[in-house]
């Protein structure tokens, strides 16, 4: 079987659900909550003979001796960001991995992205921002990042937010649309989403597992940090360790929403407990709402 075969085949195993979404967010909501209008500038390229001539960067040809031309793009066409977190905690899960999930939603707002004509860039990061691939147009760059998607094998199996969207922000060059897919279970990060807030428009997608809120009470058993691999022993059967284990997550839940709130950042709360694309179809359609 080909490369390409076997990638799409790939792509078909993880049972996207895409329809469903893309169909519904186009309806409107997502166009009416991103897109702007006029126009901005993008980059600079080599002159070809047709081009306008008032487009020509006196500066940058004299210094390359070349003809050099100004190339802008519409502030309607989004550059889309989806910023993966693929840590170890990531690989959990009851029905599926969190991770599972995680491709399914960063691939249906792909093809959302390719619908709608965006340019599409990818980030993965474990504790350190480990790959970026910037932002294009096009089934070929969709391919090539669903490809990095199911072949790359994360460096550490850790998790430090703040160092990767430190590193995120000194890589966008333009106002983007950023989607940031994860559990979110690390130390303070409210610090670099202030600075990406700045410019561009920042959305987290939170992917929680149904037994990280309410454990089986099954009795004696270890459980192990997966990124340090550290273990305690715990009684779930306790019902005093059942009810501190359940307020601790919803307080940390709470704790989480109120400070993006607090942002001005939008946070999508995903589990298996309701089908993702009903879940952003609804955050989509409630943004729409609120802004007409």
């Amino acid at each position: 079987m080909s490369k390409i075969s076997e990638l799409l085949a790939q792509i078909k195993n993880l049972q996207i659900q895409t329809k469903d979404l893309v169909e519904g967010i186009e309806s409107g909501a997502f166009n009416s909550k991103f897109r702007g209008g006029g126009i901005e500038f993008s980059e600079v390229r080599e002159y070809i003979p047709g081009d306008d001539v008032k487009r020509i960067d006196w500066n940058v040809s004299a210094r390359y001796d070349t003809l050099f031309v100004k190339e802008f793009v519409e502030e309607n066409e989004l550059n889309i960001y989806l910023i993966l977190d693929l840590s170890e905690s990531n690989n959990f899960g009851f029905k599926k991995s969190k991770l599972d999930l995680s491709f399914e939603v960063a691939v249906s707002l792909m093809f959302l992205a390719l619908k709608n004509n965006d340019r599409l860039g990818l980030g993965i990061f474990t504790d350190k921002l480990e790959k970026f691939i910037p932002s294009k147009k096009g089934k070929r760059q969709l391919l090539r990042i669903i490809k990095e998607l199911i072949e790359y094998k994360p460096k550490s199996k850790k998790t430090n937010i703040m160092e990767s969207l430190s590193t995120l922000n000194n890589k966008l060059k333009r106002k983007s649309v950023i989607y940031i897919i994860s559990d979110f279970i690390s130390d303070s990060y409210d610090k670099p989403l202030k600075f990406l807030k700045l410019h561009h428009q920042v959305v987290l997608i939170n992917v929680s597992d149904i037994r990280e809120k309410q454990i089986p009470e099954i009795g004696y058993v270890y459980l192990e940090d997966s990124e340090t691999g550290e273990q305690i022993l715990v009684n779930t059967s306790d019902k005093k360790f059942q009810k501190q284990y359940r307020e601790s997550m919803n307080e940390k839940i709470k704790n989480d929403q109120k400070n993006m709130n607090k942002l001005g950042i939008d946070m999508i709360n995903l589990s298996n407990e309701e089908s993702f694309d009903i879940t952003i179809n609804r955050y989509f359609r409630n943004k729409w709402k609120m802004k007409n």
